[in-house]
């Protein structure tokens, strides 16, 4: 009886085992036939050559489009340096991905012993359209299209001269297009973020010459987080001069709801700049941005009624013919409210408020100021409403000026070092109290 049952058992066994190998070979074809579907597209294969000579612009839209034709995909570019003379264009749900998984740092150019934009990871030498600005950008990117992980170097810029004209490096179009983890190290112009809705730009660091990123004509809330704009490149002289004397990190048109998150900029003419353009004026939220060693660190030409929300700023301004934090335009209807900022350099005056609408500063500190003769108040209104409340004026200088044109003024729960000087040529209604001084 023992014997027949191992007997039986024994059989089963060997049914069983059968049985788990035709299944585990039909699984094995299976998945050997998804494998062969393919959402991964090596530029190399496609006859990249990523040796810093060979125009390699054929060879990544050969990828680009077989990843379009697939119905979306990853083109990858492994470590090597890709020369491009041409323009490349990112088509819907295809993402244009180097090795950098968090954007690298490549200063060794103005800082030897330093790692170089040739040396290691991916990176893309452009040098197409040279000489004129108002040519196609060198990488669009299209509805849902990211480019990622790569270094974007212009070699035949001149670290020792005014820098050389190139079009837009990138330019995001239709629906969610995403720059992440993306070193622009010296483009004449950066990034093209007009015409678009719902972009993301993230974790993008280098040098933008002439202009870091506009932004016009979003209907649709755009997002821009973690770029960082800093001198890495080059501070040669005649280089740096021209920056500063032209230079614009951010540039705001229209803009409905766009959210900025600690960004920063250094040495620009301006550092954050809001303009109307044919589409109209922004308004948005800014929190944790920050500008320094900027002529003017943020101009507003105009912006819109809702509002500029600006909440955790920090702000520099030492050079120029006026150094100046804040200006206000006379065309301005727009409100704008700074919110526990801080305000710092040997600057001639904080803010310069002209236009008719609302401007607030609450909970803020305002360090230096004056020129060098020290005469100069931190806030000057000549027009519109203005907000001062709550406010630290850590000088021994004039504080508040309100020009004749102010309709509105409410100055109150200020500490003032020194006495308060408030000058009042205002003959609109102005409310003052509890403030308090040395």
């Amino acid at each position: 009886m023992n014997r027949t049952k191992a007997r039986i058992l024994k059989q089963f066994g060997v049914f069983f085992l059968g049985l788990s190998f035709v299944c585990s070979t039909g699984t094995f074809a299976e998945e050997t036939k998804q494998a062969a579907i393919s959402d991964y597209f090596n530029v190399r294969s496609f006859g990249a050559s990523g040796d810093s000579e060979t125009d390699d612009t054929a060879a990544f839209q050969k990828a680009l489009d077989a990843a379009e034709k697939a119905g979306g995909g990853v083109v990858y570019a492994p470590r090597g340096n890709y020369f491009f003379t041409g323009h490349l264009n990112v088509p819907k749900a295809v993402t244009l991905a180097g090795i950098w998984q968090s954007v690298p740092a490549h200063n060794g150019i103005r800082n030897r012993g330093t790692p170089k934009p040739t040396d290691d990871g991916t990176t893309f030498l452009v040098t197409g359209d040279a000489g004129r600005e108002d040519g196609p950008a060198f990488i669009t990117l299209n509805t849902n299209s990211t480019l990622k992980g790569v270094v974007l170097y212009y070699p035949q810029q001149n670290v020792d001269d005014e820098p050389k004209p190139y079009p837009w490096a990138i330019a995001m179009r239709g629906k969610n297009p995403a720059v992440l983890a993306v070193e622009m190290l010296n483009p004449y112009n950066g990034i093209d973020a007009t015409r678009n809705e719902r972009h993301l730009i993230r974790d993008v660091h280098g040098q933008p010459i002439r202009r870091g990123i506009m932004v016009d004509a979003i209907y649709d809330i755009g997002r821009i987080e973690n770029v960082h704009f800093n001198p890495w490149w080059s501070t040669r002289p005649k280089l740096f001069k021209w920056q500063m004397e032209n230079g614009e990190a951010f540039i705001f048109g229209r803009s409905d709801w766009e959210y900025v998150y600690n960004t920063f900029c250094f040495g620009y003419k301006i550092g954050y700049k809001f303009i109307k353009s044919r589409r109209g004026v922004c308004n948005g939220n800014f929190l944790g941005i920050g500008a320094d060693d900027c002529y003017t660190a943020l101009l507003v030409e105009e912006c819109a009624p809702f509002g500029l929300l600006i909440t955790n700023g920090e702000f520099v301004s030492f050079h120029g013919p006026d150094p100046t934090m804040i200006e206000v335009s006379e065309n301005n209807r727009g409100s704008i409210r700074f919110v526990n900022c801080a305000f710092w350099g040997p600057c001639n005056q904080i803010a310069k408020i002209g236009g008719k609408g609302t401007v607030g500063f609450s909970d803020c500190t305002f360090t230096q100021w004056g020129g060098k003769e020290g005469n100069r108040p931190a806030i000057q209104a000549q027009s519109g409403t203005v907000l001062i409340r709550g406010c630290e004026f850590r000088q021994d200088r004039p504080q508040i000026e309100l020009g004749k044109d102010v309709d509105r003024a409410i100055i109150a729960e200020n500490i003032f070092t020194g006495s308060e000087r408030i000058i009042n040529k205002s003959k609109g209604n102005i409310q003052l109290g509890l403030n308090i001084s040395n």
